[in-house]
């Protein structure tokens, strides 16, 4: 009997799986309303203009590609071997290769069948065929330089990108001057800063936290909530190396609308020919950039901040979202201090600096009693009692915001632009790399920032504002990872919602503010 009862349940609870071909189920009916953005941001019509990977009439074209993989990141793929996985989806299979056809005339349609001599079979593109597609992006000359550069003793280099590498920044302008377009901003706060992706490539280099990983070095922009540029790199790469470049690239991207820059970063922008560019009108469009950078705790910063008064500390208050401030255990004070680096002339109006610093309240470890004891911070001990030690920090910046706002200005970076990085690596497949090509790998981190905008542009453009806070795993369970039945009848193709009333009114109006985005027609 026993036996029995677990054939009919097929477990331990009493219900049983059946495979059904009869219709054509999806289990992403919300994915095509992001297919519907792209078009809309003009993400198709980029990807044509910018990207010449596929130059014959044969086979998949760089829209398909690039969309699928920007589709498998937003649905929680993360392999390229998950497009399979995307491919037995029937019901999304049959949406997709209907909207291939939308719009074509009858000749076009014909040479649409004509790209595949065995006839089409697929809608996403194989694993082979998108592993072929992603070596397009990588250099082989490069990595002949890499070579050359590592027995030089040069650690940190890094491969220029090829034709369809600048192609993928070019589209990524392309979709941010468009969002920009519906959303304005006037200002651009740029918050600059490297992440790490780990992994067990062979071909990866050793990071300085000691395992192998890769090196991303991503722009922020915190008004419009964006990536506004990112470049691939070694693991090995020190995060500000030729920070100042990027810069310039960065602001290159930045779209019309824009009157007003603001940067800020780590450590890591603590470099003085950056600085000079941002305070003495390096941009010939945006003139003086207002900066805050923490700065390196030298010992020359250490003894000007020995020197401050007692008395010119301020205690760093904090205001809670009810208005209420309240006093950390920090405090502050601005620093006379003018670095031997700083090879400016006489005339140059000097920097700001900084000092923060922090009451450590724990007890010191045994061994760790020394002013030479090493910690994952700087320290420091001010005045007669010598046994209070402090956690020293420092900014620099040319803006003449008050202190305490300027300090929580800057650290507004560590929130946001740190989340993102987890995003691209954890919620998207940006830290899950596909190849042991440097530039595959790369065309790869770019997909994943593609579909983080996407996903913004769908927040902030399609959906209520309360939606913005919301992660991406909201985002599939309410709106991607609704089940839906999809028919097709008198040449009309339909989407029947299985989430419930509640789904079924999501997406409609989600594709009715989609629709308002367009441009009225001609009178």
């Amino acid at each position: 009997t026993y036996e029995v009862n677990f054939m009919m349940t097929q477990g331990v609870l009493p219900f049983k799986y059946e495979t059904t071909t009869k219709t054509k189920l999806t289990a992403l009916a919300g994915l095509p309303t992001f297919l519907e953005l792209a078009a809309v941001l003009g993400l198709f019509a980029s990807i044509e203009k910018h990207l010449k990977v596929r130059h014959d009439s044969q086979g998949w074209t760089d829209v398909e590609h690039i969309l699928g993989l920007m589709m498998l990141n937003l649905a929680g793929g993360e392999h390229v071997e998950d497009l399979d996985r995307m491919e037995a989806d029937e019901g999304l299979c049959e949406v997709i290769l209907q909207l291939r056809s939308h719009g074509l005339s009858r000749k076009e349609r014909r040479q649409l069948k004509h790209r595949w001599r065995k006839g089409r079979e697929r809608a996403f593109a194989s694993r082979s065929a998108t592993h072929r597609y992603l070596k397009e992006f990588h250099d082989a000359s490069e990595e002949e330089r890499r070579k050359v550069e590592l027995e030089k003793g040069n650690r940190a280099f890094i491969p220029s990108p090829n034709e369809h590498l600048q192609g993928m920044l070019r589209i990524c302008a392309d979709m941010v001057a468009m969002i920009q377009k519906y959303r304005p901003e006037k200002t651009a706060t740029l918050d600059q800063d490297a992440t790490l992706s780990l992994c067990n490539k062979e071909e990866a280099l050793y990071c300085y936290q000691g395992p192998k990983a890769y090196q991303p070095f991503n722009t922020w922009w915190a008004e419009q909530m964006l990536i506004l540029h990112t470049e691939f790199r070694d693991g090995n790469v020190p995060a500000g190396h030729e920070q100042l470049r990027c810069v310039k690239e960065a602001l290159a991207c930045l779209p019309e609308g824009v009157e007003k820059v603001f940067l800020r970063s780590d450590t890591a922008g603590y470099q003085h020919d950056l600085m000079r560019y941002c305070a003495e009108n390096g941009n010939e469009r945006f003139g003086v950039i207002e900066f805050a950078i923490s700065c390196d705790v030298t010992k020359e910063f250490k003894a000007a901040v020995s020197r401050v008064n007692e008395l010119h500390w301020c205690r760093l208050y904090r205001t809670d979202e009810d208005g209420y401030r309240f006093a950390t255990n920090q405090e502050w004070a601005e620093v006379c201090f003018v670095p031997a680096t700083d090879k400016r002339g006489k005339d140059a109006k000097p920097y700001r600096y900084l000092a923060i610093r922090e009451t450590m309240s724990n007890p010191e470890l045994p061994g760790m009693e020394t002013p030479d004891a090493e910690l994952p911070f700087q320290t420091v001990r001010f005045g007669s009692d010598r046994n209070k030690r402090y956690k020293l920090f420092g900014i620099v910046t040319n803006r003449t915001l008050d202190g305490e706002a300027l300090i929580w200005w800057h650290r507004e970076r560590c929130g946001k632009s740190e989340e993102v990085h987890h995003i691209l690596k954890n919620e998207l497949a940006g830290g899950v790399l596909p190849s042991g090509y440097f530039g595959a790998n790369a065309a790869w981190w770019w997909v994943a920032v593609l579909s983080f905008n996407l996903n913004m542009a769908m927040k902030r453009l399609a959906l209520p504002e309360k939606w913005l806070p919301r992660r991406l795993k909201a985002i599939r369970f309410h709106i991607i990872g609704v089940p839906g039945q999809v028919v097709r009848h008198a040449r009309q193709l339909t989407i029947k919602i299985g989430g419930g009333r509640g789904s079924y009114e999501l997406l409609l109006g989600i594709r009715t503010a989609i629709a308002k985005l367009l441009p009225a027609p001609a009178t």
